[in-house]
């Protein structure tokens, strides 16, 4: 390699780089020979959210997640629900400027229990986000990843310690509907997950089910026996609706129906946690226990009714796996 390329190790793009070009993510350069993070500092969204909205529901229910995000993304979901941002080059969108202990000061000031790495992808954003972690753990609060999980396995190690909780797409269950839909590869994916579980991060995962594209009751039994290879049938995991975006904007959203048979697969499968995101479906937002059926949490939106206790179920003592509140789950 020429003195003056780079290479960035981030992501399994392995972008090799000539002095004045970007990675496939757009955000991260070679400048002069160096490679240079072109967001360190400078999200372009910073909010106080629900922690349910990443989706969360047996992290810390109730509390509040001070969630930031850069411009960038080293995918190119055609359905990305956040494509102003995860699609847009740093330059096009006015930043904020908040360095790490800035986004700490904020959090406390707003009355978050954690910092959310979030919207966009995160991990491009990875000194920042690494060092923010880092702060946000010095000051008590928690740390949380939303991530499409396509990165390398040593900078996930790296961070992982400082991780509390992540919640990662899994977007479909075969290396063809990655290179269609994302323009990447499954096994990165599957990969994440498992360091992140084995790490200790409490794991949640998500998959957006979009019609004609990986909604079959094929395709959600693929997914399901994915997801329980890789982490087990105690992890909770989150179907959610599909609404027209970006270049998918053709497409009816998701019908509920279709919500329904995918949450009834995942648990005629062993899956204990089953969560319907995106829509209003009956008792698809609460948390029951799986030994019993007993209702521990009720969610109506982004309210939450904590019910009983945990991380025991009341009625019958079995576990509910979490990271729940003081005053239970």
């Amino acid at each position: 390699m020429p003195a003056d390329r780079v290479q960035c190790l981030l992501c399994p793009h392995l972008c090799g780089m000539d002095p004045g070009e970007r990675g496939t993510c757009g955000v991260r350069m070679n400048l002069s020979g160096e490679l240079v993070s072109l967001v360190y500092g400078l999200p372009v969204a910073a909010n106080a959210d629900p922690i349910e909205k990443k989706p969360l529901f047996h992290f810390r229910p109730g509390s509040k997640s001070f969630s930031i995000a850069c411009a960038g993304c080293n995918l190119g979901c055609l359905g990305c629900q956040n494509w102003e941002i995860s699609q847009a080059l740093p330059e096009d969108i006015p930043p904020l400027t908040m360095p790490p202990a800035q986004v700490v000061e904020s959090a406390l000031d707003q009355g978050c229990s954690s910092i959310s790495y979030t919207y966009t992808e995160p991990l491009m954003a990875f000194e920042y986000v690494l060092d923010t972690a880092s702060a946000a753990r010095e000051a008590g609060l928690a740390n949380v990843l939303v991530s499409a999980g396509y990165a390398n396995e040593g900078p996930l190690r790296e961070l992982a310690p400082l991780l509390d909780a992540a919640n990662i797409d899994l977007k479909g269950a075969t290396n063809s509907f990655y290179r269609r839909m994302c323009f990447a590869t499954l096994q990165p994916v599957v990969r994440c997950l498992e360091i992140l579980h084995e790490c200790g991060v409490w794991l949640e995962v998500t998959n957006l089910v979009v019609p004609g594209w990986n909604d079959t009751e094929e395709d959600i039994s693929a997914l399901v026996t994915l997801f329980k290879g890789a982490v087990g049938r105690d992890v909770p995991l989150h179907f959610s609706r599909f609404f027209p975006m970006y270049r998918l904007a053709d497409l009816a959203p998701t019908p509920a129906s279709t919500i329904a048979m995918a949450r009834e697969t995942a648990l005629s499968a062993g899956v204990s946690f089953v969560y319907a995101g995106n829509l209003s479906l009956q008792g698809g937002s609460d948390t029951i226990c799986p030994h019993c059926g007993a209702v521990l949490v009720t969610r109506h939106g982004y309210t939450v009714t904590i019910d009983r206790a945990a991380p025991e179920c009341p009625e019958c003592s079995g576990a509910v796996p979490g990271v729940w509140n003081e005053r239970g789950l």
